[in-house]
């Protein structure tokens, strides 16, 4: 043998475990050590026409498998072949797994009490072949189904993960190294940093609906929010067209929390939230004027715990009018970024983003990947605001243009 060899060749017994060792990590001699039950754990599926129809989780304890087969439905051809499939509600629990080299075999009884009998085979790490065995010889078998092993569900972040990617939100917008929104480039309008929100499509406009009284509508907007003082501040960017249920919906689909109005129980609800492992991402927002009282609705969106520095948010306030017998919303939109000194009293306070038309075209491409808008259109008012300062003092600057959104 060649270990024999070796250490009479050497002539030392001191030699043994280097020459020992050598064999046991040379990929020539490697022993084998994995748990071959562990290769299997994991969840596989099969697939029909592109869509998954059965799913087979399994797990691993001990060198033992077990785990549950999705319920389904297939129709098969004279040859064994899918004519149909489609994954059903419920799963039965495996039984009887054995392994024999790369194959598993293991058995599954449904609700109606009959049981099927699979062999499992993988030929990769992530494939395999999936066969029906001990079927009645009066039964159909179908022919083998093809396996992928699905990726890993993601991991949710745990509160320090969620602490340091707000810090680093934030220390983003003071430092003004915020990434540009991608719906900029496309709409033509300046970029709006969002660290935030994953990016969005473009915007799929349209000007059609824009009739002669909507026009003369948009032309009679104020073009700024006032505080309480009568401060002017951030601009009137955008106009939504639907009922207060179609607005609240369709905020809801696209992701946009409601901000709650109540300062002192937003803190308790905030304290609340986070012992109960939940994000809070509904922080109040001050009081801005529109049509001479404060907005009806707040909302916006923010990474957990990174909400009290960084968020795009809006408020809406109902038009005093209608447009073709519909409810009409106005609304200012922008990003936060970090804080700033408000110039009015000297304290801390929010800074925006300066570039906010990137706000309001996020604002739209949020409602169009939820399917949610009917039409959508910009319109350059007479006396547009192109550069400005919010009501604390924060510059901005815009290409003027209003972005108007009919909800279906």
């Amino acid at each position: 043998m060649i270990t024999s060899r070796l250490c009479r060749n050497l002539g030392s017994k001191r030699l043994f475990p280097i020459v020992l060792s050598f064999l046991l990590v040379h990929p020539a001699f490697a022993l084998d050590t994995t748990d071959p039950a562990k290769a299997f754990a994991g969840t596989w599926q099969a697939q029909f026409q592109g869509k998954p129809f059965f799913n087979l989780k399994l797990t691993e304890q001990d060198g033992k498998l077990s785990g549950t087969v999705s319920r389904y439905q297939i129709q098969l051809n004279s040859a064994g072949e899918l004519t149909s499939a489609e994954l059903q509600n419920g799963e039965d629990p495996i039984a009887d797994a054995k392994l024999s080299g790369k194959v598993l075999h293991f058995s599954a009884k449904d609700s109606s009490g009959e049981t099927t009998q699979y062999e499992m085979e993988m030929s990769s790490s992530d494939q395999a072949e999936l066969r029906f065995v001990g079927l009645p010889s009066h039964a159909q078998t179908p022919k083998p189904w093809a396996l992928q092993r699905a990726a890993p569900a993601a991991r949710a972040p745990t509160m320090k993960e969620k602490l340091a990617a707000a810090a680093q939100i934030w220390m983003a917008g003071q430092m003004g190294t915020n990434a540009p929104s991608s719906n900029a480039a496309t709409s033509g309008s300046s970029a709006a940093p969002n660290t935030t929100t994953p990016a969005l499509p473009a915007l799929k406009l349209s000007d059609s609906f824009l009739d002669a009284d909507l026009r003369q509508a948009l032309d009679a907007l104020p073009r700024r929010v006032n505080d309480q003082f009568k401060n002017l501040g951030d601009m009137v960017n955008f106009v939504v067209v639907g009922s207060k249920e179609q607005v609240q919906n369709s905020l809801e689909a696209a992701n946009w929390h409601a901000a709650d109005t109540d300062t002192k129980e937003s803190a308790l609800k905030a304290v609340l939230e986070t012992y109960q492992k939940k994000d809070y991402l509904s922080m109040p927002m001050s009081r801005l004027y529109l049509f001479d009282r404060i907005q009806d609705f707040g909302y916006e969106q923010a990474e957990p715990y990174a909400v009290v520095a960084s968020r795009h948010h809006f408020r809406l306030w109902k038009a005093p009018w209608t447009w073709s017998g519909q409810t009409v919303w106005v609304g200012a939109g922008t990003h936060d970024i970090g804080f700033e000194r408000d110039q009015r009293n000297g304290k801390v306070t929010h800074k925006i983003d300066p570039a906010v038309d990137g706000e309001r075209d996020n604002i739209g491409a949020s409602l169009q990947k939820a399917d949610k808008v009917k039409s959508m259109a910009y319109y350059q008012p007479p006396d547009a605001i192109r550069e400005a300062k919010n009501a604390t003092g924060g510059g901005y600057h815009s290409d003027g243009r209003l972005l108007v959104i009919v909800l279906k």
